[in-house]
């Protein structure tokens, strides 16, 4: 298939789907979603693996898709332990309810952050003071539907899709800042099996998705780890630990 032939296939894909009738039960999605919330916040010992692609847009215009790899342990309300290996590094962050510990294999360097507190004061710190998203954080909140749930402004259940062989809810919903998409594993433990956020503020509509899979809660979830530095590590500030998040390597954020 050609490009423009692909293209022109993907228009009528996206006709087709705004032009069909009975796919946006808001009240569906929003109960399908709110189940999903209410399953997650029951765990309190959890582990999964995942792989992500950040799509981003270079000054060219042409749209690039970053792919990484990782694992998330998660023992609430305050202990998280977290990987992503990525083309250039090898990232891993361990909490314990006291002290954040960032550790760049590749590099060798560690960096500790003071931070009192739970996974959700983590998320918030790195989102708001230290400018470290942790992408696709908010489905590690113990109230999911009701930090995003007010923010929807449009909902939609688009049936069903398949993940990994794993049948799920396939549902949209857009904010003022960006259109999520959720796969949500149908059945007994209605888990997050990819989720996908998209920028409507950035020209370019950069896009973040994970894929989850190995999910595995209570005596079956892999135990939070603790990050220990081979001799030699060098201590560094926060901000001194390189390649943190994907846009790593090659690629410099220009803009805002």
């Amino acid at each position: 298939m050609t490009p423009r032939n692909l293209a022109l296939s993907m228009s009528a894909i996206l006709a087709a789907v705004w032009g069909t009738q009975g796919l946006a039960d808001a009240s569906d999605a929003r109960a399908i979603f709110s189940a999903m919330s209410k399953y997650l916040a029951q765990q309190s010992v959890l582990s999964f693996d995942y792989d992500s692609s950040l799509d981003i847009v270079t000054t060219e215009r042409q749209k690039l898709a970053i792919a990484s790899s990782g694992s998330v342990s998660l023992e609430r309300p305050n202990k998280l332990y977290a990987t992503r290996t990525g083309g250039f590094a090898s990232i891993e962050a361990g909490y314990d309810g006291k002290t954040l510990t960032l550790f760049n294999s590749d590099a060798n360097v560690l960096a500790h952050v003071e931070l009192p507190g739970t996974v959700e004061t983590l998320i918030d710190a790195l989102r708001d003071t230290h400018r470290r998203p942790m992408p696709a954080a908010d489905l590690l909140l113990a109230d999911v539907e009701g930090t995003l749930g007010p923010l929807f402004h449009d909902v939609k259940d688009l049936g069903s899709g398949v993940i990994r062989n794993r049948e799920c809810d396939h549902l949209a919903f857009r904010t003022e800042w960006a259109d999520l998409q959720v796969w949500i594993a149908q059945g007994d433990s209605p888990y997050p099996c990819r989720y996908t956020v998209t920028s409507i503020q950035t020209d370019g509509a950069p896009e973040y998705t994970v894929d989850v899979y190995n999910w595995n809660v209570g005596s079956e979830a892999i135990a939070v780890a603790q990050i220990t530095a081979p001799e030699g590590a060098v201590m560094v500030a926060p901000s001194e630990v390189p390649d943190l998040d994907e846009l790593s390597g090659n690629y410099a954020v220009e803009g805002n």
